[in-house]
């Protein structure tokens, strides 16, 4: 019930006409199978990218970015595919600050009337955020993969910003 109160409230900003600014989606990448390394997603996280493309069906998803690691390219997938375009990796060269800030104008090169995923990390979706102007950005603690933020960009005026959940829900550290 709690899940498609969410999709009620945020379809108004995902599916929004042609005339009001861009959508720029963040997650952090899905559930993953270790804690170290580069692993790719675990059972759980593979069905939390399944949940991220049914959720942004029919969002004119336009541009899909995330880092070069594997969770992240593989949370993306599922919905880049469903939208009929490509992952696109963002390295993190010159630390987390100028990544954030290069996602993000990156974000704001798709057409005014698309959706952006964007696909990061614990330590890297809260300064995304902040950089597209959402003011109460904040961290997803080591074990919350199921935070959602999205970020109507409207030109010279202060971004709509809806800090929502999907898939299942995580359990609390």
């Amino acid at each position: 019930m709690i899940r498609r109160l969410i999709a009620i409230a945020l379809a108004p900003v995902l599916f929004a006409s042609s005339a009001l600014a861009q959508t720029v989606v963040i997650v952090r990448h899905g559930e993953k199978v270790a804690p170290n390394g580069d692993p790719d997603l675990s059972a759980a996280g593979q069905a939390r990218a399944q949940a991220l493309a049914q959720a942004l069906s029919g969002a004119r998803v336009a541009m899909v970015l995330a880092t070069p690691l594997k969770r992240t390219q593989q949370t993306a997938e599922p919905a880049a595919q469903a939208a009929g375009v490509a992952v696109v990796p963002v390295p993190f060269a010159g630390g987390d600050a100028a990544h954030a800030q290069r996602l993000a104008d990156q974000a704001r090169t798709a057409p005014a009337d698309a959706t952006v995923l964007i696909v990061g990390h614990s330590n890297t979706v809260a300064n995304i955020a902040r950089a597209l102007g959402d003011t109460a950005a904040q961290a997803p603690s080591d074990c919350e993969y199921d935070q959602m933020t999205v970020i109507q960009l409207a030109g010279a005026a202060a971004p709509k910003v809806v800090h929502a959940r999907y898939g299942a829900p995580t359990a609390a550290c």
